[in-house]
């Protein structure tokens, strides 16, 4: 077959072209839903280049970044999608950060145009590094200098898409600094696409007929990860609208839109489970995934409760893994309850001790990877980038253990590990026993400089409306469930956990606060 008149970007396998194929195949079918609205194949594929084409005017160039503070809806996708078409780089930035830590990412990736929300522009403009931009297209009414985007990329025509290679960076998604400053993780364009084939894989999506409904924030990696796989085959992504989550309203667009292959964080599963009339729901969920955060095996006993016809499928990773590593198949869920599944066929392996040597199966040791689906390093971190590939393996930090099926448990963070009397304490597992409680919403457990034992177990807890929980009550409750040795020397109650903008507990956080605790003669 003669290629004199192909364009080349028919033969690449990236968001870009996928969006283009079924604007040509399937033009008419909805790509995207948001708020009863519909985008078309043809319509995202066709404002994507008229952006890109924009874009392009005000001199965005391959290997710029373009950044977007904006909620979740169609016009991220859009604006991805023709930063990428110029093989700009897309940086999602989260709404949620104090305008010190964005001026931080801003300073730090130097964006030469950035979208946002209008709603949005009083944080973008509190920031000082916000003023070197050049370009600030502005989703809505700006009500100011900057430029709207329909005005924007209406003012021209869609350009051609050019040859953007699989092995650019299509996303820096900066980390949630939970040890640190944030990092910026630089993902490929070829990332993705494995990240694809996983959820494929995974969730048995074999043609355009799920609906895949989304609810992570696009600036969080799971957000684009959960639904990159619909890209691939043309199926039609629900965006829900972000906010306080609201159980009963995602009920509601499940049902409405038809729902069929869904991804909630541990949490977010625990609102939706204790729904009133979620068993009088008409639902067509085929599968119910989750991952992000660590399931209690409460949470994962009342998904199988109340979606017994759904697949439950457990998927695991990390930013700089695109981010799938592990995924529990739901034939599984049951009988390896607890477990985040086997690693991907696409990626290599090992559980290691601190000098890179393989641990025996069912002992505890850091998971290692290489392969396709890992990062391209650390934007403008050498040094951090060296560290994590060290020894030629990217060194996940997770500490876990195997079983002779090959299944994985992810006993802690390593960072987290606490050593009390020479014994390790793995504080998942901690968490885990102590989140069985009826009395316990959320827990996290840190570790306390203790002068006898080098150190020992603390929980913060929030519990249930009403509920009267003390450290007596809970040691009672833990015993045959924990070794002494495991069990919380304090129990400090809190209103809420703090989070990051991820939604991820911020240990540092309870650390320095245990710390004053501690200073000031609390606890034990």
């Amino acid at each position: 077959m003669s290629t004199d008149t192909a364009p080349a970007w028919s033969f690449r396998h990236h968001w870009m072209s996928q969006a283009a194929t079924h604007a040509t195949m399937r033009p008419d079918k909805p790509a995207l839903r948001y708020l009863g609205e519909t985008t078309t194949w043809a319509q995202l594929s066709r404002r994507s280049l008229r952006l890109a084409a924009a874009l392009a005017d005000r001199g965005v160039a391959a290997g710029d970044r373009v950044a977007l503070l904006t909620l979740n809806h169609p016009w991220f996708v859009e604006s991805v999608f023709a930063a990428n078409s110029l093989g700009a780089m897309a940086v999602p930035l989260s709404f949620r950060l104090a305008p010190v830590e964005l001026d931080y990412i801003l300073s730090d990736c130097t964006p030469s145009a950035i979208v946002v929300d209008a709603s949005l522009l009083p944080l973008l403009r509190s920031v000082p590094g916000a003023a070197s931009i050049g370009t600030v297209v502005v989703i809505g009414d700006p009500d100011g200098p900057e430029i709207a985007y329909e005005e924007f990329l209406g003012a021209y025509e869609p350009m051609e898409l050019p040859d953007i290679s699989e092995e650019s960076t299509a996303l820096i998604m900066y980390t949630s600094g939970t040890t640190g400053q944030p990092k910026g993780v630089m993902l490929s364009h070829r990332n993705m696409q494995v990240q694809a084939i996983t959820c494929i894989r995974a969730m048995e999506i074999f043609d355009d007929s799920d609906v895949g409904f989304l609810t992570a924030p696009f600036f969080h990696i799971a957000g684009l990860g959960s639904i990159v796989a619909n890209f691939v085959v043309g199926g039609t992504v629900v965006i829900h609208p972000l906010g306080a989550f609201d159980p009963r309203a995602v009920l509601d667009a499940y049902e409405r839109e038809g729902a069929t292959v869904v991804f909630n964080v541990p949490q977010q599963w625990d609102l939706i489970c204790a729904q009133p009339d979620i068993d009088k729901r008409d639902l067509r969920l085929r599968i119910i995934s989750w991952g992000a955060a660590p399931a209690s095996d409460a949470t994962l006993r009342a998904m199988g409760e109340k979606f017994p016809g759904a697949l439950n499928v457990a998927v695991f990773g990390q930013t700089e893994t695109s981010p799938i590593t592990c995924v529990l198949r739901g034939a599984d869920s049951l009988r390896k309850l607890g477990s985040v599944g086997r690693p991907i066929p696409s990626i290599q392996h090992r559980v290691v001790d601190g000098d890179m040597n393989d641990v025996a199966v069912g002992e505890v040791g850091e998971i290692v990877y290489r392969g396709p689906t890992l990062m391209q390093g650390y934007w403008m971190k050498p040094r951090e980038t060296a560290e994590a590939f060290a020894g030629g393996w990217f060194h996940s930090g997770d500490l876990v253990k195997r079983d002779e099926e090959g299944f994985v448990w992810v006993v802690d963070r390593k960072k987290d590990m606490i050593i009390s009397g020479g014994e390790n304490i793995y504080c998942a597992e901690v968490e885990n026993a102590i989140a069985a409680h009826p009395s316990v919403r959320e827990v996290a457990v840190i570790g306390r400089p203790d002068e006898r034992w080098g150190q020992v177990p603390v929980a913060y807890v929030t519990v249930a409306p009403d509920a009267d929980l003390s450290l007596d009550g809970l040691t009672a409750f833990l015993d045959g469930r924990l070794a002494s040795f495991k069990r919380p020397k304090d129990l400090v109650p809190l209103p809420e956990l703090p989070r990051n903008a991820a939604g991820k507990v911020l240990k540092p956080t309870l650390r320095a606060r245990d710390a004053g605790r501690a200073e000031g003669g609390s606890g034990g």
